[in-house]
Order: structure tokens, then C-alpha cells, then sequence
């Protein structure tokens, strides 16, 4: 399953790899950030549960606006 999750703070690059960090040592996340554009996506390989993604970002120094599960042929 992938998500992707909305983020509000990411300004640079740095910030880019401080959530993509974060996100990738909860067991089982993959995830990609894109700080133009303000979202991470994240490839999820078992239950993940949201609140877990959202406590890994807040304690980066960023904050979840929403996530949704990607749908379609890439997602």
C-alpha cells in the first residue's frame, strides 16, 4: 500500500531528508519526500498505523496536514 502524506514545514532539502529519515525507521516504510511540493509518499509493507507516521514527522519538527492512500495504476 502506499500513502501519501502531506506536510506542513518542509522548506529545504535538509527538511526533505529529516522526514524521509524519519519515516524510513519505522519497520516497514519506504518513503520518498519532495519538499516543493510538500508531501511524502510512502510505501507501507504491513499494518502501519497513521498515528505512528504523524508521531515519527511531528518529532522530525514537521507537521501532518492529511494522509491518504495513493489509488490507481502507480499507487
Amino acid at each position: 500500500m502506499k500513502k501519501e502524506i502531506v506536510i506542513k514545514g518542509m522548506s529545504c532539502p535538509h527538511c526533505q531528508a529529516s522526514v524521509e529519515r524519519a519515516l524510513n525507521e519505522i519497520e516497514g516504510v519506504s518513503a520518498k519526500a519532495d519538499f516543493k511540493k510538500g508531501i511524502a509518499v510512502a510505501k507501507i509493507e504491513g499494518e502501519v498505523d497513521d498515528s505512528v507516521i504523524k508521531n515519527a514527522i511531528k518529532e522530525a519538527g514537521f507537521e501532518v496536514v492529511e494522509i491518504h492512500v495513493k489509488k490507481g495504476i502507480f499507487g
